[in-house]
């Protein structure tokens, strides 16, 4: 074979492979599954947040259990990705949603791994911001930044964005108009459901004050804080009543009925 015929097929050799290449490259990803529609009840959440979530033995876990003592068989598969005194913009939402990564496989039965089908593995998202991020002067303009941010790319992802409204601090129970006023702005907004949670912890207090709902720092939540975060993300996923459900976290009846019954008639009031 002479050098130049021997040039002109490594030439099309090379042609060819990068034809190829950037076929593939060009190919269309698949499209995302579609949505959940507002009114439609999870099956799986990924939950974004800060220690406010992942105090007594974390809120995902109480909520669950929540879902799982209504009687009729529902559950709902979570993962919580929580960094302690953390804003919504210290979080990778690129990475928590890259392929095989989280959610790809479960802990169930006696401790075992299942593997769970590949794509999509959350159809909602709870987002949460530090406790002062929405209402502070220096941080109010990113809190909605990184909301906006953050829908955007669930969304693309097929992804039901949803926001957790917090509390005011124990001491200072101003913030709570001020936080619901922030994150229902960042909800209309960005089309995203709202969990009046700060609401809840309002209305909880006027209905019985001796009920502790905070640990002794004043911002974290006790497990009673926590039973009615969970309540009240319960009212609003499933837009059903939590009074009634059988799971109690191990508190009294007499405060599971005042947390189950503040959290729902927060969702009330603040559907209205």
């Amino acid at each position: 074979m002479t050098e130049t015929r021997l040039l002109r097929r490594v030439v099309a050799v090379l042609a060819i492979a990068t034809a190829s290449f950037l076929g593939a490259c060009a190919a269309p990803q698949p499209p995302a599954p579609p949505m959940l529609a507002r009114e439609a009840a999870p099956q799986s959440i990924l939950w974004i947040g800060n220690s406010f979530f992942y105090f007594n033995d974390s809120l995902h876990s109480h909520f669950g259990a929540l879902v799982a003592s209504g009687g009729d068989g529902t559950r709902v598969r979570s993962t919580s990705s929580t960094i302690s005194g953390a804003g919504l913009d210290w979080h990778d939402i690129d990475s928590l949603l890259r392929a095989d990564g989280l959610g790809r496989y479960s802990f169930v039965g006696d401790n075992e791994i299942r593997f769970n089908p590949p794509g999509r593995q959350y159809d909602t998202a709870i987002l949460m911001d530090c406790s002062q991020c929405p209402v502070h002067p220096q941080l109010q303009a990113n809190f909605h930044a990184t909301v906006k941010r953050f829908a955007d790319t669930l969304k693309k992802a097929g992804i039901r964005p949803a926001l957790f409204m917090s509390w005011a601090y124990k001491d200072k129970p101003e913030m709570t108009a001020a936080l619901a006023e922030q994150y229902t702005k960042a909800g209309r907004d960005n089309d995203a459901i709202v969990i009046p949670v700060g609401l809840a912890f309002a209305r909880a207090i006027a209905l019985k004050p001796s009920i502790e709902l905070y640990n002794r720092d004043k911002r974290h939540p006790s497990l009673a804080g926590s039973y009615l975060s969970a309540a009240t993300t319960y009212a609003t996923l499933f837009r059903k009543s939590p009074v009634g459900l059988k799971y109690t976290a191990g508190l009294d009846a007499e405060t599971v009925q005042v947390l189950q019954t503040a959290a729902w008639e927060a969702v009330g009031s603040y559907a209205r």
